[in-house]
């Protein structure tokens, strides 16, 4: 095996139970295992904190999860070991995608899944590619929208963001954002989304029963009211529990409900790996409006966690390379 800069330990975000993720995240250290044949290890460089690594913390995916289980879904970092077929990818910076969690210092992945970054994209856009806009893109390859109208809920996600700005660049005729905080409507409006607050039951209920396509990032109250409201041959899509609570059903709806789930969908986004998958990505992430981040030293997690729940905050990104 090739190595460069070989580790003997790693730290880790690690839960072993469901709950609170600032109580139920431990900072661990362990020895580092053999490198798996087939595989690569990488030195995580940055990370972001998304509702998406939090909420299955939480417990809301506990069917899914096998515990104890590492955080983190997404992130950025360098090629650092790997057997003598991948040798060339040392050193390479990487997205290390569909192997273990991404909230610690080395991840080891399938070197097929070890995506290489164009050297003009920068480690703070690199760390936030995979999950928001892999699903966006997803979505709307299922659900096209040209000609419709399209309602996002949970407008103030980064994959919310990524929706709408697709969405109008494939021609939906009108795209609806629903949002809780005020400071969210000038990003809205500079991304062609028609803002809506999420308090406006009246306007909801007329959006609702006009819609086409809903993309619903929140769970609860807010997405039952708009399923029961949309009108026949609609299509309502749930992909995130912003909310933690369920899309509730008053009888059968009119609209077709759908839920999506991104790993659902790898094997078909990319049935040769996620390093083909993209190809495709990158030129269309090349012109999307990146908002702007807060970078964290990893041992101060705690305060990039408080901030997630700040609205209008800036993403965090956790730094691993301060480790202890």
């Amino acid at each position: 095996m090739s190595l460069s800069n070989q580790a003997q330990h790693r730290r880790s975000f690690v839960y072993r139970t469901f709950g609170a993720p600032a109580s139920a995240l431990a900072w661990v250290k362990t020895d580092l295992p053999p490198l798996p044949t087939g595989q690569v290890r990488v030195a995580m460089t940055l990370a972001p904190v998304n509702p998406s690594d939090l909420i299955p913390i939480t417990g809301a995916y506990a069917q899914r999860i096998v515990l104890p289980a590492v955080a983190g879904y997404e992130g950025v970092g360098r090629v650092v070991a790997a057997h003598p077929d991948h040798a060339h990818m040392l050193g390479k910076r990487v997205l290390p995608l569909r192997g273990e969690g991404t909230w610690q210092t080395h991840v080891d992945c399938p070197a097929g899944d070890a995506v290489e970054v164009p050297p003009d994209v920068p480690d703070v856009i690199a760390a936030r590619a995979y999950i928001n806009p892999l699903a966006a893109i997803t979505m709307l390859r299922l659900w096209p929208v040209r000609g419709k109208t399209v309602v996002l809920s949970g407008a103030g996600s980064s994959c919310a963001d990524m929706l709408g700005h697709l969405a109008r660049v494939q021609g939906a005729t009108r795209v609806v954002g629903l949002y809780r905080s005020d400071c969210r409507v000038p990003r809205l409006r500079a991304l062609g989304i028609e803002p809506v607050a999420q308090a406006d039951n009246t306007r909801i209920a007329k959006i609702a029963q006009a819609a086409d396509l809903t993309f619903d990032a929140l769970g609860g109250t807010v997405a039952s009211r708009i399923l029961d409201l949309m009108p026949s041959g609609a299509t309502f899509v749930g992909y995130g529990l912003l909310t933690g609570q369920p899309v509730l059903f008053t009888g059968a709806p009119r609209a077709s409900y759908k839920r999506f789930h991104l790993r659902d969908h790898l094997g078909s986004v990319a049935p040769d790996g996620m390093a083909q998958a993209f190809k495709d990505i990158w030129p269309l992430l090349a012109g999307m409006d990146w908002p702007e981040v807060t970078v964290f030293p990893v041992t101060q997690w705690q305060d990039a966690l408080q901030q997630v729940e700040q609205p209008g905050a800036l993403k965090p990104l956790l730094d691993f390379r301060s480790r202890e």
